[in-house]
């Protein structure tokens, strides 16, 4: 049997893993200028968490991966807002922190749909969330991180796309009319607009399958149910963007997935000819009643959540030059001969000294260890051989000026300053001088 990963999984290589560490640095950067504070909560919650009062969303009633463990039924998270907003109450933060309460989370979601390019069943993301204030500023603050992110790894090719759900009395009215608008269309649409219909008209907006349907050409327009409090907000919120000088389009038809959205909805997609049907990049928008549903008080909030696999293909897809080349070995330790843990005790003062290094483990020649040198392209090989065990030295050679020393061991760190410049900033972090 060939053991293969589900599908709609993959694995990240070793090869590939440097710019997802990268992306991830200067996502934890972002947030610690934007003073957002990490939060990680459990891969699956109780079924409760997600599966919230007449949900109508495709995540909710198709895509989860819900398991019986006794009586419990527990949910892999498909999302992260909802998981994030039941810590938050939980653990009671609304009486402990600052409000608002500024939190971003990053790791695995799990969604059962059809795996397509950027699109996987386990996939990683990261999400913030702006608690506990109702501000349009906070709208335009989290949409403002977004962009950042996403125009510093050097996507050019972006729209944001942004629209207002209005509050309780704005939606009820337009949900009324969109329910007269399609009355005598829901027998032609797809199964699942069936359903919406009942549940969540505003999702009808929001088909892949019906939107080319002649019922939609005329829909009516939420901006024209919405109250003057809604329609004050929405002007603020694209008035604070048209500030920071992020540039927008108010989308009348953008809804987004998830029932719990009230007022401002956006997304930032790609507009590259190479994006497909999969160009959403990061996407989000406010929930005012979700703190209140965990049990909290009346608390508002806002978020986005991005996939990273996706935002890593679009970077991919532009030639984004904000990735760099994994750093190569500074220093190959060899050995010939009967030389004990001399090799490693060198290997683990280089490493001591921030300097990234390997040592040779095996019984080789020195030709093949030298090839093992131009394969992990260290810069600089260390010779440890029985004569120099003897002496307490080492054979030093560096390998682009083709330089070698014989060196006693204390002098290794000074030495490799030397070539290897003699301010270098450590991998660790430290600078020495």
């Amino acid at each position: 049997m060939a053991y293969q990963t589900p599908r709609g999984t993959y694995d990240i290589l070793p090869t590939e893993v440097y710019r997802w560490h990268q992306m991830e640095d200067l996502i934890r950067n972002m947030c610690t200028v934007y003073d957002y504070k990490e939060i990680r909560t459990p891969i699956f919650e109780d079924t409760s968490v997600f599966k919230r009062e007449n949900d109508s969303s495709d995540m909710v009633n198709k895509e989860m991966y819900t398991f019986q463990m006794s009586s419990d039924s527990l949910t892999l998270r498909p999302e992260g807002t909802a998981g994030v907003i039941r810590s938050f109450v939980q653990n009671k933060m609304f009486g402990s922190m600052e409000m608002p309460a500024k939190l971003y989370y990053i790791g695995p979601m799990f969604r059962h749909e059809r795996p397509q390019k950027g699109r996987q069943r386990q996939f990683n993301q990261f999400g913030i969330e702006n608690i506990g204030v109702k501000n349009p500023m906070a709208d335009v603050e989290t949409i403002a991180l977004g962009y950042s992110l996403v125009k510093t790894i050097g996507l050019q090719s972006i729209k944001v796309l942004i629209n207002t759900l209005g509050d309780d009395e704005s939606r009820l009215a337009y949900k009324e009319a969109l329910r007269e608008h399609f009355k005598d269309h829901v027998e032609e649409l797809c199964g699942d607009c069936k359903r919406r219909y009942d549940q969540n008209p505003l999702r009808l907006l929001d088909c892949k399958v019906d939107h080319d349907h002649p019922s939609m050409k005329n829909v009516p327009l939420l901006e024209d149910y919405l109250t003057e409090e809604s329609k004050v907000y929405f002007k603020n919120v694209c008035e604070g963007l048209e500030a920071l000088g992020i540039p927008y389009e108010v989308d009348q038809h953008l809804v987004r997935g998830l029932d719990y959205y009230t007022h401002t909805v956006f997304e930032v997609v790609s507009t590259h000819e190479e994006a497909g049907s999969q160009s959403t990049i990061f996407a989000g928008g406010r929930y005012d009643g979700l703190v209140n549903y965990f049990g909290g008080p009346e608390m508002s909030g806002v978020g986005f959540a991005i996939g990273l696999e996706r935002l890593l293909l679009m970077a991919q897809t532009e030639n984004c030059e904000f990735f760099e080349e994994e750093p190569t070995l500074d220093v190959y330790v060899m050995s010939l001969g009967n030389v004990g843990s001399v090799p490693l005790q060198v290997a683990t003062m280089c490493r001591s000294a921030g300097f990234i290094t390997d040592f040779n483990i095996q019984e080789r020649s020195m030709k093949s260890q030298f090839k093992s040198v131009d394969r992990k392209q260290a810069k600089v090989c260390i010779i440890v051989g029985e004569d120099e065990v003897k002496n307490n030295q080492v054979n030093l050679k560096h390998i682009e000026s083709q330089t070698q020393v014989t060196i006693s061991i204390d002098e290794i760190i000074d030495t490799l300053d030397h070539y290897l410049n003699e301010e270098h900033e450590c991998h660790c972090g430290h600078v020495e001088e």
